[in-house]
């Protein structure tokens, strides 16, 4: 069985969907990891029983340090694959080095479009001006840049004429919920692009 540990900052939605797909992808949850301690995610992977880790940036001054703490917090769990599933912190060269190739980014946009923070707010606003007709999401390879790696897998999301920025929020996290389990079992060779 393939060993996967998760990164979350948020409520977990995206967590969610892969506890939800374990038996059909194959695949155990080994950690769940958060860098906030009231994220709703470490209670969705409690309530999994999956065992959880509090992993605060606060007291560091060196983020590389922090992030090669972080990796010898997961080493020990032998992970197949790690997945940020809204994680809200750039990984250095000290995490990333560790895992070549196997960490990967669930973000909301196309490749190549919006990257960084408020992805979904920046295209909604593109839109608005008049400047797109679709955004959507994608699942890539961590890199040092951000959200440039190879992609994964992506999925187009459409612009409906009106829609309230909560109501697209709304669909973008239902595609994303999709993708990410998708993503995960290509990236872990068990799904078939």
């Amino acid at each position: 069985m393939k060993r996967i540990v998760v990164l979350v900052s948020g409520s977990g939605t995206n967590l969610q969907a892969l506890i939800d797909a374990r038996a059909a992808l194959g695949v155990e949850i080994a950690l769940v990891v958060s860098n906030r301690k009231d994220a709703y995610a470490l209670e969705r992977a409690k309530l999994a029983q999956i065992p959880t880790l509090y992993c605060p940036l606060k007291g560091y001054t060196d983020r590389a340090q922090y992030d090669a703490d972080l990796a010898d917090q997961i080493a020990p769990c032998a992970p197949d694959l790690i997945v940020l599933a809204g994680w809200m912190h750039i990984l250095s060269p000290a995490f990333l080095n560790r895992f070549p190739h196997k960490v990967i980014n669930l973000h909301p946009a196309l490749p190549g479009a919006f990257p960084g923070v408020d992805a979904i707010q920046r295209a909604y606003a593109a839109y608005q001006r008049g400047d797109l007709d679709q955004t959507g999401i994608m699942v890539h390879y961590v890199i040092p840049e951000v959200d440039a790696g190879a992609v994964i897998a992506q999925a187009p999301v459409i612009f409906r004429p009106g829609e309230p920025l909560d109501e697209f929020e709304r669909r973008m996290h239902l595609s994303e919920h999709d993708l990410i389990v998708r993503a995960t079992g290509i990236a872990l060779g068990v799904i078939s692009q």
